[in-house]
């Protein structure tokens, strides 16, 4: 059996048995340990706790009756609240993982839905908990045969893609409108000039915006950045045919930016990268935006050996859906991703959904791989995490 993400209520969840995420002690906690109170009979379900179960340290695990609920099982993992990374809360809450599918294992059960453990009302960040919630679930699974679901949204939340993203199908249709006319046509279809990019590949990366630069004021001795005068606004009469001279004044030196002080240093840095292969560039975005590398990865959801791989080996060519994935990880707007890409020999394709798709979190700096991993599946779509 496989693992499957979807966006539910896990109390409405048609599975054997769900996973709450509760509290050591044997009262009711917020967030998903509420829901789950409430769907199953709050009273009974607390009077069941205190009589049968009582206290429970961190890290583990206890089943009871689902009461009201479509499930027939309630598997409550005492979760770990964050607090800085450091104080054991992986160990812990990989151990919710650990000793909730062991328990569905030892009763038999076939189905389990899982909520992200511990992201929501305790903190824990909700990368990292996909990542360790995903490393536990497929661990068991390459053992053990069982139907796993990760519920990552509740009832409230269950419409959030289309709330979110009043745009995607939009785009989507957009962009394969656009694809289908110039099929028809066999010519593109009018549209305003693109902004230069400075660096698309085999060039440098990293300028996404539309420089532009005057004309020099002559006589100086040297390059200013000017702007027309009035005179020049009063055309005289000349021969046709002859271009028209227009003047230019000097702006005030504050009224601009010194280029040499502030740019000329950073452009020339940039220079140097203008032939990098996909694994340098990578590593010379991530180092420009003062990122960390493992936060690179772990908002990428990519593996940490797949990624030293990229790191020690300036040649290594990913596949697309990594590359891709590292483009959302590295939070690279749309001109960057373009590039990072085409030095692995790929692009956005404007007749494939999944890049459609990836185009438009880019797009928008929507860096969530959970929930985009959602919008592929809900386009009909393979996943890329499940």
């Amino acid at each position: 059996m496989a693992l499957r993400i979807i966006r539910n209520d896990i109390t409405k969840m048609n599975t054997e048995a769900i996973v709450n995420t509760a509290n050591g002690r044997p009262d009711v906690g917020s967030g998903c340990d509420h829901a789950v109170y409430l769907a199953a009979g709050h009273d009974e379900l607390l009077t069941y706790r205190k009589e049968k179960i009582g206290s429970v340290r961190e890290g583990k695990a206890f089943i009871t009756p689902g009461f009201k609920l479509a499930a027939k099982y309630i598997i409550h993992a005492v979760s770990p609240r964050f607090k800085d990374g450091r104080s054991g809360e992986e160990r812990v809450l990989r151990s919710c993982y650990k000793n909730s599918l062991r328990l569905a294992k030892e009763n038999g059960i076939r189905s389990v839905s899982f909520p992200l453990i511990s992201t929501g009302s305790f903190g824990y960040p909700k990368e990292e908990g996909l990542r360790i919630a995903l490393d536990e679930i497929n661990a068991f699974l390459a053992e053990n045969d069982m139907e796993i679901y990760l519920v990552v949204f509740d009832d409230t939340a269950a419409d959030l893609g289309k709330k979110l993203y009043p745009g995607l199908e939009e785009y989507i249709d957009r962009k394969y409108v656009e694809q289908a006319e110039e099929a028809e046509y066999a010519a593109p279809r009018p549209s305003a000039p693109a902004a230069p990019f400075v660096g698309s590949a085999p060039g440098g990366p990293f300028v996404s915006a539309r420089m532009e630069m005057s004309r020099p004021a002559y006589g100086t001795g040297r390059m200013k950045l000017g702007r027309p005068s009035a005179s020049s606004e009063k055309r005289a009469a000349k021969p046709a045919g002859e271009p028209e001279p227009v003047a230019y004044e000097s702006m005030e030196a504050d009224s601009f930016c010194d280029f040499e002080t502030e740019h000329e240093s950073r452009l020339a840095e940039r220079m140097k990268h203008l032939s990098d292969t996909f694994s340098e560039c990578l590593l010379y975005l991530i180092r420009e935006k003062d990122m960390e590398n493992a936060e690179v990865y772990n908002r990428a959801i990519v593996d940490k050996k797949v990624f030293s791989k990229i790191k020690n080996n300036p040649d290594y060519h990913p596949q697309k859906l990594t590359a891709l994935c590292l483009c959302v990880g590295a939070r690279l707007n749309l001109d960057e991703a373009k590039d990072l890409l085409a030095r692995a020999g790929y692009a956005l394709s404007p007749c494939d959904k999944t890049d459609i798709i990836f185009s438009y979190f880019i797009e928008n700096e929507i860096y969530d791989m959970l929930e985009l991993d959602i919008q592929l599946e809900e386009h009909g779509l393979p996943c890329i995490i499940s």
